[in-house]
């Protein structure tokens, strides 16, 4: 079944209260779906019903997306790998699969970076490990306001509104974007990547243009136990536009590792 932001539940963490909702094997492997920035646990659907059916599948709204809110705390990816831990924790998950979507695998990153022993699988999608002061994404990330991305997406903004509890989507433009461009540079996994113990599957469409292809390669190089996946017809959304090339590559990769 998909993700509907209906019959799900909430946790409380500090002031913030995160969402969440399940579907597949209630006894299966849980696999946690991270979605991207101004994104929704829901962006997963197209892919979630190819998946092997075994599987307990977990989506949850990021801090202030979707039904959670914001809180008061900055947002950063730190704050939602603790987040997810926290989720991790209230629900008893044991050997975790992470399948995180660009923000979503970023967070991901850092929790295989931390080596949280509940974590078995990660599984990354046009997601950056670091950004750099020249990285072409840094000036498309800036261009980016509340108004352009309701012209470019306004359904997805509207289903924010009506189901956030604590709807304003100004504010969580303005808190994404910080988390994107991050001055200081440390918030991203960087370094830390050469930490990473676990199998790791990295997918990315040929024509992503916020993520570049050698980006990636430079991670599978640091990283022993990466495989790299660059599909063609694809671009950032590769989850949603190449959804069973995608989804084929998850189940031989969940098989073999």
């Amino acid at each position: 079944m998909p993700f509907t932001h209906h019959n799900g539940a909430y946790l409380t963490v500090g002031d913030a209260r995160i969402y969440y909702e399940e579907s597949g094997d209630p006894a299966g492997q849980p696999l946690l779906f991270l979605h991207g920035g101004l994104g929704c646990l829901s962006d997963c659907n197209a892919l979630l019903k190819r998946l092997p059916s075994r599987l307990r599948l977990i989506g949850m709204d990021l801090r202030g997306h979707g039904r959670s809110t914001l809180g008061s705390a900055e947002l950063s990816y730190l704050r939602h790998q603790t987040d997810v831990e926290a989720l991790c924790e209230h629900l008893d998950l044991r050997d975790v699969i992470i399948l995180g979507f660009s923000d979503g695998g970023i967070a991901a990153f850092k929790l295989a970076a931390a080596r949280r022993p509940r974590i078995s699988h990660v599984i990354a999608a046009g997601a950056h490990w670091r950004l750099l002061a020249d990285a072409p994404a840094r000036d498309r990330f800036a261009r980016i306001d509340s108004s352009t991305w309701r012209q470019r997406f306004p359904d997805a903004v509207a289903h924010y509104e009506q189901v956030n509890p604590e709807p304003d989507f100004n504010r969580l433009v303005r808190a994404v974007k910080h988390l994107w461009l991050d001055a200081s540079g440390q918030d991203y996994p960087n370094a830390s990547i050469s930490q990473i113990a676990i199998p790791m599957l990295l997918i990315r469409g040929d024509s992503d243009f916020l993520l570049e292809r050698d980006e990636m390669a430079q991670f599978q190089a640091r990283v022993k136990h990466a495989r790299l996946l660059n599909l063609p017809s694809a671009g950032h959304d590769v989850l949603n536009e190449a959804a069973e090339a995608s989804a084929s590559a998850i189940r031989a990769f969940l098989e073999a590792s």
